[in-house]
C-alpha cells in the first residue's frame, strides 16, 4: 500500500484483502456475527486519487467498474461523508476510482477503497493516521474498514472493530481466482443460519500466528473458513474452483476469502504462484486470475 502524490492530486492503492482464516464464532442479539480473521493484503488493488478544492464527488473507472454499483451507494463516499460529521471543516475534494477487483468476491475491495478514501482526507487535511475519528468513521463505513486502514496483517475480531497488532509472516505468494459471480454475504450468513445468541467457540490468543511458514500452514489448516461449505451449497462451483487449486503444482493450501466467492492458493515461491495464473488464466476467460505477493 503506497501514497503518492501527483501534480494537484493524491493517490492511493487499495489493496486486495485476503481472510486466510475465517472463523465465526457466534451471532449477536443484534443479528450481527462476531467473528475471528486472520487477515493479510496484496501486492494488487484498486487506485484511488483525490483532487482537493472542489466539491466531494466520485468517478469510478477501470475492468471492474461495472460491477461495483450506483455510484452515490459507493463506500468511498460513505466513508467521507462519515469523517466529515466528525471533522470539523473537513476539505473534501473530488475521487477518482480505478477498479480493478471483483465486487462480491470476499477481496473487500469496496472496504479497501473506502479506507483509502480515509487515508487520503486524512493526509489532504494533516490529520493523523491514529486519530480515533478515523477509526469512527471507518467502522461506521462497513466491519472490514477498519483493519483495511493500514494494510498490514492482524487478527480481526468482533464484527471488525477489535484489532490484533500487526502480524508478523512468512513470504507467502498466491493466485486469486474470482469464478465469474458474485456471492452476497448476507445470504452466505443466512445459510450458516445460527440464532441470536448462539456461540460456536471461543477467540484464539494474540501471539498464537506462527511466524515460521511451516508452522503456519498447520495453522492455517488447522483454522479455515467457517463460510466455506455455505458457499459452495449456494455456490458449488466454488467447490468446484477449489478442487482445481488444489491440483496445481506447488499449491500448498487452497481457500474461499471472506464471504466468497474469490478463492485463492498459497505457494513458496513467485514462480510458481505465477505459473498457476499462466496455467489458469487462459484455460478460464470467463474468471479473474491474478499472481500476487501477501503482505509481511
Amino acid at each position: 500500500m503506497t501514497t503518492t502524490v501527483l501534480t494537484g492530486l493524491l493517490e492511493e492503492t487499495a489493496p486486495a484483502k485476503v481472510n486466510l482464516t475465517l472463523r465465526v464464532l457466534g451471532k449477536r442479539g443484534d443479528g450481527y456475527h462476531t467473528l475471528e480473521s486472520l487477515v493479510s493484503f496484496t501486492t494488487i488493488g484498486d487506485r484511488l486519487t483525490l483532487k482537493s478544492g472542489v466539491d466531494l464527488g466520485l468517478s469510478v473507472s477501470g475492468p471492474t467498474a461495472a460491477q461495483s454499483g450506483p455510484v452515490e451507494d459507493n463506500l468511498v463516499l460513505k466513508a467521507a461523508r462519515l469523517l466529515a460529521e466528525r471533522v470539523p471543516d473537513l476539505a473534501l475534494g473530488a475521487f477518482d476510482l480505478l477498479k480493478r477487483l471483483p465486487a462480491g468476491g470476499g477481496l473487500g475491495g469496496g472496504s479497501s477503497d473506502a479506507a483509502a478514501a480515509l487515508r487520503l482526507l486524512a493526509r489532504l487535511n494533516k490529520l493523523a493516521p491514529d486519530d480515533p475519528r478515523i477509526a469512527e468513521a471507518a467502522l461506521k463505513a462497513g466491519a472490514d474498514v477498519p483493519v483495511c486502514l493500514d494494510g498490514k496483517p492482524r487478527v480481526m475480531r468482533g464484527v471488525g472493530e477489535v484489532l490484533s497488532p500487526p502480524v508478523a509472516l512468512p513470504p507467502l505468494f498466491a493466485v486469486l481466482v474470482g469464478p465469474g459471480f458474485p456471492l452476497a454475504t448476507k445470504d452466505v450468513f443466512a445459510v450458516l443460519g445460527l440464532a441470536p445468541g448462539e456461540t460456536r467457540g471461543e477467540p484464539t490468543p494474540d501471539g498464537a500466528v506462527p511466524k515460521d511458514r511451516e508452522a503456519l500452514y498447520a495453522y492455517l489448516a488447522e483454522n479455515g473458513n467457517d463460510l466455506e461449505a455455505a458457499a459452495i451449497g449456494l455456490a458449488p462451483a466454488v467447490g468446484d474452483l477449489l478442487e482445481r487449486l488444489r491440483t496445481l503444482p506447488g499449491c500448498r493450501l487452497a481457500r474461499m476469502s471472506g464471504s466468497g466467492s474469490t478463492c485463492f492458493a498459497l505457494f513458496d515461491d513467485a514462480r510458481s504462484s505465477a505459473d498457476a495464473a499462466m496455467k489458469l488464466g487462459p484455460a478460464n476467460t470467463g474468471w479473474w486470475v491474478r499472481a500476487t505477493m501477501l503482505a509481511r
